[in-house]
C-alpha cells in the first residue's frame, strides 16, 4: 500500500512571504543608508566631494579608478560609466598594479581607490606610487582614520551604515553607497562638461540606446525623393507627385523656397470634391505644418508623429527651407522606437 505524503501545497505562501519580508528588508535597510549618505552631502562629506571633483575635472591624463573584492567590481563599473560620458577611464586591479601595471598609471592621471576598511592590503603600492609621484588620490572608505583616507587628496569617508546581510558580513550596503556616489561623481563630471545626447551617441552607437541617439539628418529622405510643388500647381500634378514619390504627401514651398504648407492624405479627403483635380495646391495644403530639425534626435521625431497622429515630418533648416523627409517607417526600420 502506497505511502501518504504530507500535504505540502500552503509551504510555497508561507516561504514567498518570508521571500519578500527579507527582499523588503534589504531595500529599505539600502535605501536609508543612501538617504544618509545624501544628507552627508551638507557637511564636510560635501566639501570632499566637491573637492574630488575639482581633481576630477582639472586632470589632464585619464582617471584610473581601483578596489578589491567587491569594491573591485563597483570600480570597473565607475570606469565604465565614467568613460561612457565623456572622462577617459581605466580600472586596474590592484595585485596586477603591484606586477606591473603600476606603469599604466601617469603623472597627468588621477586615482579613485575603493575599500570599505581603508585598509585593503593590496592597495598599498598603489598609494605609495601615487604619493610618490604626486598623482591625486580620491579614497572611498568607511573608515576616518583608515590608511586610504589619510593617503587621500579628498577623502570621501562614506557613513557606517549596517550591512543588509543578515550576519553582517556581506558587501551589500556599503557597496550600494559606493555605487551610488560613483555615479554622483559621474554625473557631476558630465554636467560640468555640458556633456550632450549629441556626446553621449559618439560612445554609444550600438545597441537600443545608440538608435535612440539617431539624428533625423541620418535617416531623412533627400530632396530627391521628396514631391515638392509651388502653391499655383494644379492638384492633378500634385497626386502624380504623391504617387510617384511615396511618401504620402507633397511639400509646398513659396517662391523663395520655404515650406509654406503640406498636403496630406487628410487634406486630400477633406477636399473631397468634383473640383479637386482643377484646385491649386495653395487652396488644398495645410499651412504651417509641423517640421524638425535635422540635428534633432530620431527619437524625437518618432514621439512628435505619435504624439499627432501622423507618419511622416519634413526636414526644416533654419532658413525655413526643406532639406528632407522622415517617415515613420525609416523610423522603425533603423530600430527607433
Amino acid at each position: 500500500m502506497p505511502m501518504k505524503t504530507a500535504d505540502t501545497t500552503a509551504a510555497p505562501t508561507d516561504l514567498h512571504a518570508e521571500d519578500i519580508a527579507h527582499a523588503r528588508r534589504v531595500l529599505e535597510i539600502e535605501s536609508q543608508a543612501l538617504e544618509t549618505l545624501a544628507r552627508q552631502l551638507d557637511g564636510p562629506f560635501g566639501s570632499a566631494f566637491c573637492k574630488a571633483a575639482d581633481l576630477l575635472a582639472g586632470v589632464k591624463g585619464r582617471v584610473i579608478v581601483t578596489g578589491m573584492g567587491k569594491s573591485g567590481h563597483i570600480a570597473r563599473k565607475l570606469a565604465a560609466t565614467l568613460a561612457s560620458t565623456g572622462t577617459t577611464a581605466y580600472y586596474i586591479h590592484p595585485g596586477e598594479a603591484s606586477h606591473g601595471d603600476l606603469g599604466m598609471i601617469g603623472t597627468e592621471d588621477a586615482v579613485i581607490a575603493f575599500s570599505k576598511s581603508g585598509d585593503t592590503t593590496e592597495l598599498a603600492d598603489i598609494l605609495h606610487y601615487a604619493a610618490r609621484f604626486r598623482i591625486p588620490l580620491i579614497g572611498v572608505t568607511e573608515r576616518a582614520g583608515s590608511s586610504l583616507a589619510e593617503a587621500s587628496d579628498a577623502a570621501l569617508v562614506l557613513p557606517a551604515c549596517p550591512e543588509a546581510c543578515p550576519m553582517g558580513l556581506a558587501p551589500t550596503t556599503s557597496t550600494t553607497l559606493m555605487l551610488a556616489l560613483g555615479d554622483a561623481l559621474a554625473v557631476t563630471l558630465l554636467q560640468r562638461k555640458s556633456f550632450t545626447a549629441a556626446d553621449f551617441q559618439v560612445f554609444h552607437p550600438g545597441g537600443k540606446l545608440g538608435k535612440q541617439l539617431l539624428k533625423v539628418k541620418a535617416l531623412m529622405r533627400g530632396l530627391d525623393r521628396l514631391p515638392l510643388t509651388g502653391p499655383d500647381a494644379p492638384m492633378s500634378d500634385v497626386l502624380l507627385g504623391i504617387s510617384a514619390h511615396g511618401t504620402g504627401c507633397a511639400g509646398v514651398v513659396d517662391a523663395a523656397g520655404h515650406l509654406a504648407g503640406i498636403i496630406t492624405d487628410g487634406d486630400l479627403r477633406r477636399h473631397m470634391a468634383p473640383t479637386l483635380l482643377s484646385e491649386t495646391a495653395g487652396a488644398v495644403m495645410t499651412r504651417d505644418p509641423k517640421t524638425i530639425r535635422p540635428d534633432a534626435l530620431a527619437a524625437e521625431a518618432l514621439a512628435i508623429m505619435n504624439e499627432r497622429r501622423i507618419t511622416g515630418l519634413f526636414v526644416v533648416g533654419e532658413d525655413g527651407k526643406p532639406q528632407g523627409f522622415v517617415h515613420i517607417h525609416d523610423l522603425l526600420q533603423a530600430g527607433v522606437g
